[in-house]
């Protein structure tokens, strides 16, 4: 992904991700590597971390996360991970083997499973085939 439709559907792709609900404060695609390449904050939000720590977190996430499918087989397909911390929430959902989105979601919100089964994921899947690796 890289040309300017690819920037302009992960654009749309993210903005329809962060204003599908309220207490979203921020939305991150990343590649397989978990380098963040495209990203967008709540309107008016005051970030946590700095560009460089989110972009830490973000390769670490996704470490993570590829050591969470290796019992996929026995347990089942993992929907999504979620975390809770003293001042947000963090959840890693896998678009496809090559792309993640990475979403983090007022603290306060207790909602989060039905935020994310009812209006993440639908649209991940909506979008799903936009998700491709260009094989220039």
């Amino acid at each position: 992904m890289s040309s300017e439709n690819d920037s302009n559907f992960l654009y749309t792709f993210t903005k329809n991700i962060l204003d599908s609900h309220k207490s979203i404060r921020w939305v991150g695609i990343t590649d397989q590597n978990g380098i963040i390449i495209n990203e967008q904050y709540r309107e008016g939000l005051k970030p946590l971390l700095t560009k460089e720590e989110n972009q830490e977190s973000a390769i670490n996430t996704i470490i993570r996360q590829k050591t969470r499918t290796k019992f996929e087989p026995k347990i089942g397909k993992l929907t999504y991970a979620f975390g809770r911390y003293e001042n947000v929430t963090r959840s890693t959902i896998s678009i496809n083997e090559n792309y993640h989105l990475l979403l983090t979601i007022d603290f306060e919100e207790n909602n989060f499973d039905k935020i994310i089964m009812e209006k993440i994921i639908p649209l991940i899947n909506k979008e799903k085939e936009g998700f491709v690796i260009n094989k220039e």
